[in-house]
């Protein structure tokens, strides 16, 4: 079982059968059309909302907490995502170049079995290039999550340097609580 969620509203939670794959989140995606439907989703979605923008929960404990494995979690996501930028930043150049290469396949111009060769070679730094590309826009996408969770956690224990700090939010609850058991 895969569980997803919205960045614009954490609470729904979206189970489906299976692993984490674009079959399930478009599953995930039919359920999301059902509550919208039933108008039973408490926020408006932006245009151009898809399945990829579905937040994976991996441990929906630790997101619920609000505590430190929450904040372990979104720093794990946040590093994966610098990892990734890193990575599709480093092939991009050479990507791009092979990208200028693959137009001499569409001309009436004789290629030496070496261009091709060169080519061939070209084409697995293009989809790597390619395939990290679009990890890194996933990553990207659920990261917005995990910086919210960073966020709430600094905001909590500093709320009066953020003007906009929302009192009913659940991390300053917990503080409450545990300002009152100490």
């Amino acid at each position: 079982m895969v569980q997803y969620t919205l960045a614009q509203s954490p609470e729904i939670v979206l189970t489906v059968p299976g692993k984490d794959s674009s079959k399930a989140r478009e599953k995930a995606m039919d359920q999301l059309m059902e509550l919208m439907d039933e108008g039973k989703l408490p926020t408006d979605l932006a245009d151009g909302f898809g399945p990829q923008n579905f937040i994976e929960i991996h441990n929906s404990a630790a997101i619920a907490s609000g505590g430190e494995d929450s904040i372990n979690q979104a720093v794990q996501i946040l590093s994966a995502l610098a990892t990734l930028k890193l990575k599709a930043q480093e092939t991009r150049t050479e990507a791009l170049q092979v990208r200028k290469q693959i137009d001499v396949l569409f001309t009436d111009e004789p290629v030496s079995e070496a261009e091709i060769n060169q080519l061939k070679e070209g084409f697995k730094v293009l989809k790597n290039y390619a395939q990290t590309n679009l990890r890194y826009r996933e990553a990207r996408s659920q990261a917005e999550d995990a910086r919210a969770v960073l966020d709430q956690a600094l905001q909590s224990s500093d709320s009066d340097t953020k003007p906009d700090a929302k009192p009913d939010a659940k991390p300053d609850a917990k503080l409450d609580a545990k300002k009152v058991g100490k």
